[in-house]
């Protein structure tokens, strides 16, 4: 009776046990989301630009579910035609341990505007855990009533490859594009000024107007004679906004914007640019029940030609220039520090100056910094932390300079000037760093002290024990080989015969050098080749910055092999010697040089990589067979 009562409970026991260890594991799992507090908000989503009379709708999200008392906007000029209409939806995962969850409330209104103006949606708000949350205000446009645009137009417009795809997998051929007005597509021009003096930065924006639904638009700005070119790096997928342009209502987009940077005076001209769309619309010929048993689509696509307006600029010299100009010009400020301000004699100290502000960054000279005369001082380093913007290059230029002190004592190091042209003041303006005081002690091996002493920078000479020793009056007694000895002989013979000997090698050098130089000037045309085969697969998977690098990779090889110019000296001076002494023509040298100038650039500002990386790609193919022949 015993055993058998003691099976039992040892039997119990093990499960009992069991259900508190999963009770307190699951309790386990479960105390993260308990213990996790997030802050709640109500985001409003809502169009900023409406139409009169259109239909719309007004979002209110809350990040909780257990949200009481919820009150909306106040809809102060529109009319609520539905809602509320409530979503809820949650979320839960766990990601390497780590759980998170969400859950969402939302509210929708469909609202219709009853007249033109702005009108200003005021925050919701809503009671969570015991607090009032509100949303942000929102200010709606709404433009009076006119010709309604197409309502594809305010999808995303996607890359030139996936129209391409879509174009091919419809039926449709591309017809005439009589029946589309110039009222119903086009694109304007306009600078952000158009009196600027030289190196002041213009904004030059391309802007798409539409009532039909475009697919697809390609067009470029072509090099312009006068003008330092950069482009603005927009969104590739265009998102259409509602606007009214001479009293009629489009769907518009920003399609290109360039920051211009006029490198002469007069008056110079933005030709008109034309662009290629295609179009799509319905086919009016074809039965909509016959195309579907048909199995036939019901869009037809127009080729249409788009040309922005020429725009002119009205460039004006600067004023005449003081002394030390750096040739900056936009609005700048100066900063500067030299570490450490205590040193030994034989020890590098460093100086950073710090330009900051928005204008030509890249066309500023280096600040000439006095030093004292017994230093030794090293070509400064140029660090370039600026990025394109709609008002020029915004951000810092530093200037680092390494410098050492082969004596010790105390010195200055005077203010250094930054002179440039503010644009906003049309004047010149100076600035100045900080001058410092540099304290020089002994050096570690005593270098650098007891011999001279520094006023004013100028070196007083001492004495050094004996300057000048004496000449010895006694013959020496080392031994000189006799004229008739074998030594004598040896003397004259062993370096003839090296000399003989380096002549010969140095022949040999020479000529495998020569040998080299051919065999790779032969093979200069197939590795350029290879390495633009490389650039190829890199333009396909629309990588920019790998691409560009190997496209000045296959240029620099290909000229370095070809023309036996060493890879240290392939700068755009001694190539455009080089290859004139080599009979290239002008034409070549010109167009090889803008070939690598457009890959530098595309750096900073790369414009639409399928656009600017197939230019480029076409360019160094053509400039290499040009070459060749």
């Amino acid at each position: 009776m015993k055993n058998e009562e003691c099976t039992r409970v040892v039997g119990v026991c093990p499960l009992w046990r069991c259900s508190i260890g999963g009770l307190l594991a699951f309790l386990f799992l479960l105390a993260p989301l308990t213990l996790f507090a997030a802050d709640h908000t109500i985001t409003l989503e809502a169009p900023s630009t409406v139409e009169a009379g259109q239909q719309f709708r007004v979002r209110y999200t809350i990040s909780t579910q257990d949200a009481t008392g919820f009150t909306p906007s106040t809809f102060k000029g529109f009319e609520v035609i539905y809602g509320p209409s409530t979503s809820r939806s949650s979320n839960f995962s766990i990601v390497n341990g780590k759980t998170t969850s969400s859950s969402t409330i939302t509210y929708t209104y469909v609202l219709v505007a009853s007249k033109a103006g702005d009108f200003t949606l005021t925050p919701a708000t809503a009671q969570v855990d015991g607090q009032t949350i509100s949303s942000r205000s929102l200010t709606i446009t709404v433009l009076p009533a006119g010709t309604s645009p197409s309502p594809s137009q305010q999808q995303s417009q996607g890359n030139s490859s996936r129209r391409q795809g879509r174009q091919q997998q419809q039926s449709s051929r591309p017809s005439s594009s009589n029946t589309i007005s110039p009222t119903d597509l086009f694109m304007t021009a306009t600078a952000s000024r158009t009196t600027v003096y030289k190196q002041e930065a213009i904004l030059l924006t391309y802007k798409l107007y539409t009532l039909v639904n475009i697919t697809q638009l390609d067009g470029k700005l072509p090099t312009l004679d006068g003008f330092q070119i950069q482009e603005v790096d927009l969104p590739r997928n265009k998102e259409f906004q509602l606007e009214q342009y001479k009293g009629k209502n489009y769907h518009a987009v920003v399609w290109a914007q360039y920051v211009l940077f006029p490198q002469k005076s007069g008056e110079l001209v933005i030709p008109a640019i034309s662009y290629e769309g295609v179009v799509q619309q319905a086919n009016p010929n074809l039965n909509p029940i016959d195309a579907f048993f048909n199995g036939v689509t019901g869009i037809i696509e127009l080729k249409k030609t788009i040309t922005a307006p020429s725009v002119t600029i009205h460039v004006k010299d600067l004023p005449p220039a003081p002394d030390g100009f750096s040739g900056a010009v936009g609005q700048f400020t100066l900063s500067s520090s030299l570490t450490p301000r205590q040193v030994r004699a034989n020890e590098a100290v460093t100086l950073k100056i710090n330009v900051n502000g928005t204008g030509n960054m890249k066309l500023m000279e280096t600040p000439a910094v006095e030093w004292p005369k017994d230093f030794e001082v090293y070509d400064p380093k140029v660090d370039d932390r600026f990025s394109l913007t709609t008002n020029g290059l915004s951000g810092t230029k530093t200037f680092e300079y390494l410098a050492v002190a082969r004596h010790a004592g105390k010195y200055d190091i005077p203010a250094t000037e930054f002179i440039y042209f503010d644009t906003a003041a049309k004047a010149y303006k100076t600035l100045r760093t900080e001058a410092y005081t540099l304290d020089v002690a002994k050096g570690a091996d005593g270098s650098g002290g007891g011999v001279a002493n520094y006023t004013n920078n100028q070196q007083e000479v001492t004495e050094l024990a004996q300057d000048i020793r004496y000449i010895h009056t006694k013959a020496s007694k080392a031994s000189l080989p006799t004229p008739n000895g074998w030594a004598y002989a040896l003397a004259y013979v062993v370096p003839l015969a090296l000399f003989v000997l380096a002549i010969v090698l140095g022949r040999k050098h020479i000529q495998a050098r020569s040998e080299a130089s051919i065999g790779k000037g032969k093979k200069a045309n197939k590795a350029a080749r290879k390495r633009l085969k490389t650039a190829s697969k890199l333009l396909a998977q629309h990588n920019a910055n790998a691409f560009y690098d190997e496209v000045l990779r296959a240029l620099n090889g290909y000229l370095s092999d070809r023309y036996a110019i060493p890879q240290s000296q392939l700068n755009k001076d001694n190539l455009s010697e080089v290859l004139t002494g080599k009979g290239v023509s002008e034409e070549s040298i010109a167009q090889l040089l803008q070939t690598l100038n457009d890959c530098e650039f595309a750096r900073y500002a790369p414009g639409d990589p399928q656009q600017s990386m197939e230019a480029t790609y076409q360019a160094a193919i053509n400039l290499i067979s040009q070459l060749e022949a």
